[in-house]
């Protein structure tokens, strides 16, 4: 099973290195960190990044957006065309698996509309009813409204290093890790020496998971607190994620969503 890292969602906020610890003086650089999962049976998207449609219209996803976050939104960059860059066409991504369903994590949905959407229950019932005013003004129905089809899955009960864990496919797993969101998740993907976890926004720097008191560059920490829907959840589950890097970062190499650092390391070759 052939592992690619695409950053399929490229966002250079006003801040620069001082605020969000990447990128230059003024402007930050951060990464919407996806990964291309090739199997015997078909490709497997995790996340989606912005989509064809957020590029062609990017008042999808809403003026507050373009203003804070300051997306790059070229054709080249969507997972579409780097998996049609690789000699794959759309048809053959047969699954996706969602951390999230934030606008910068699931842009690209339409552009895969053949292909299975996994998400956790609480998260698809929060984006689709959004009963709280932070729920309706985060989640962008329009990316889709084209009808998914969608798998959603209940909180499981398998083990994995200490969390829940629910299998969706063949060697990929749901990691309920709520906070960000009600039904935010990791994904884990088997490899032959260990696994990948992909935390998505479990949390935002590198350097969060080193210690209790390492703290996120100030843009990023005031981000990720203004964000959260269950902040003392996401607190806790940001602690696991450090107990498990440091009792078992041989056997699980953990990265989040939009950090530049994390994605250069693992980008550079493909991981079996």
């Amino acid at each position: 099973m052939l592992v690619r890292h695409l950053d399929c969602a490229t966002m250079c906020p006003v801040g620069g290195r001082a605020l969000l610890g990447s990128g230059g003086l003024l402007t930050g650089a951060l990464v919407g960190h996806c990964l291309l999962v090739e199997t015997a049976d078909g490709l497997v998207l995790v996340d989606t990044g912005f989509g064809m449609a957020d590029v062609i219209d990017a008042s999808r996803l809403g003026a507050g957006t373009g203003r804070l976050l300051r997306p790059r939104l070229r054709p080249e960059q969507t997972a579409l065309h780097q998996i049609r860059a690789l000699g794959y066409r759309r048809e053959d991504v047969r699954h996706i698996v969602l951390t999230h369903l934030d606008l910068d994590h699931a842009g690209g949905l339409s552009d895969f509309p053949d292909a299975t959407v996994h998400v956790f229950a609480d998260e698809l019932d929060a984006a689709t009813q959004r009963p709280t005013l932070g729920e309706k003004l985060r989640y962008r129905q329009c990316q889709w409204e084209h009808g998914p089809r969608w798998l959603a899955h209940e909180t499981g009960a398998d083990s994995w290093f200490g969390f829940t864990a629910v299998p969706v496919l063949e060697d990929i797993l749901l990691i309920p890790l709520i906070g960000h969101t009600r039904g935010h998740s990791g994904v884990a993907v088997r490899q032959s020496d260990g696994w990948l976890l992909h935390c998505g926004d479990a949390y935002f720097h590198h350097k969060q998971l080193a210690s209790v008191k390492a703290r996120p560059p100030v843009g990023l920490g005031v981000f990720e607190v203004l964000a959260s829907t269950l902040g003392r959840a996401r607190v806790e589950n940001l602690e696991r994620l450090r107990t498990l890097r440091a009792e078992h970062g041989d056997r699980v190499w953990l990265f989040c969503a939009h950090d530049p650092h994390e994605f250069a390391e693992l980008a550079a070759v493909p991981v079996r």
